[in-house]
Order: structure tokens, then sequence, then C-alpha cells
């Protein structure tokens, strides 16, 4: 058996992880995107599908980012 460096182990230690300020900073984005969105869905009367799906996911988001 060799004793070498195994190449299908997991290399997890090695991946670029994101800083809990990046992370807020990114959500922060994602965030303001929601919002414009669920604007225009608003104003033009869009489905009601797509309006509960934004909200959804704009609550979620908000509520992830308090908890950062």
């Amino acid at each position: 058996m060799a004793h070498g460096k195994d190449i299908d182990a997991a290399d997890w230690v090695d991946q670029d992880l994101l800083t809990k300020e990046e992370s807020r900073d990114r959500l922060d984005e994602e965030i303001e995107f929601e919002r414009k969105k669920l604007k225009e869905l608003e104003s033009a009367a869009g489905n009601q599908a797509s309006l509960d799906l934004t909200k959804r996911r704009l609550v979620a988001m908000e509520n992830l980012r308090a908890s950062l």
C-alpha cells in the first residue's frame, strides 16, 4: 500500500470559503434585487403566484440576514 496523498480525498479545507462579512454583503445585494423585483411585480399587477414566491423569498433572506 502506498503512503502518499490520496488524490481521491476530499479537499474541502482548500475551498474558498466566504467570510461572514462577504456573506452579508452578497445577501444584502440579493435582498435589494428581490425588493426591486417585488415592486415591479406589484406595479405591473403580476400574477399572484410570482408575487407570493417573491415575498416568501424576500422574507426568508431578511430573516437570515437578521441572524448573521
